[in-house]
């Protein structure tokens, strides 16, 4: 019989609060740096923190609704989907990110 294992295990990195709205910060793990941003409504969204064009540091961009616009060249990428807004192309991976208990909880891969 095949069992399927978890691969997934969410980690704590903070407060919500600790996010301001319309604003970002960012999480270093093994595999990179992870923007990780606050909308005017709350939602939390968890990006690479590269922008798909010149690899831009998608946290230091300006947030917009749930979008974010890089500062390097004004790339616009949808922090729901991660792709940028035409004309312009390319996608940046997300990363799985919910909110407990006013706690940000970010999806980290387990490697056995």
């Amino acid at each position: 019989m095949d069992t399927l294992l978890d691969t997934t295990d969410w980690l704590d990195i903070g407060a919500l609060d600790a996010v301001p709205r319309q604003g970002a910060r960012t999480v270093v793990t093994g595999s990179g740096t992870i923007a990780v941003f606050r909308s005017l409504d709350d939602a939390v969204f968890a990006l690479d923190d590269r922008c798909p064009h010149k690899g831009g540091p998608l946290s230091q961009g300006i947030v917009h609704g749930h979008s974010v616009t890089c500062p390097l060249h004004n790339w616009i990428i949808d922090l729901d989907t991660g792709a940028a807004a035409e004309p312009d192309e390319g996608c940046v991976r997300r990363i799985p990110v919910r909110v407990e208990a006013g706690r940000i909880l970010l999806a980290v891969e387990i490697r056995s």
